[in-house]
């Protein structure tokens, strides 16, 4: 999906969450608020205990968009079923915190 279709989603949706799947020391430099952190290489280790809910909304991001294709793809592999995917935060045009 587009950012401005996650945008609209975190808008007008609860029960979601905002999966930023970049390290650690890239999250702590800004991410969209709210995003919790799993890096890609980490999602098969850790998305279980992280992301109980495998029907929950999870929206997907990273840095440009080739991780986030990835760790959606990952996700999919390991049962969850609702997950979107919306590139990188270098084209994320709102609110960034740190």
């Amino acid at each position: 999906i587009t950012a401005e279709e996650a945008k609209q989603i975190m808008d007008t949706e609860e029960g979601y969450i905002i999966l930023d799947v970049r390290t650690q020391e890239e999250y702590d430099q800004g991410h969209i608020p709210g995003a919790i952190v799993i890096s890609h290489e980490e999602i098969a280790e850790k998305a279980e205990e992280v992301l109980t809910d495998k029907e929950q909304l999870i929206l997907v991001y990273c840095r440009s968009g080739r991780r986030s294709k990835i760790a959606a793809e990952a996700l999919v592999e390991l049962g969850y079923t609702n997950i979107r995917e919306f590139g990188g935060i270098i084209d994320w045009p709102y609110e960034v915190e740190k």
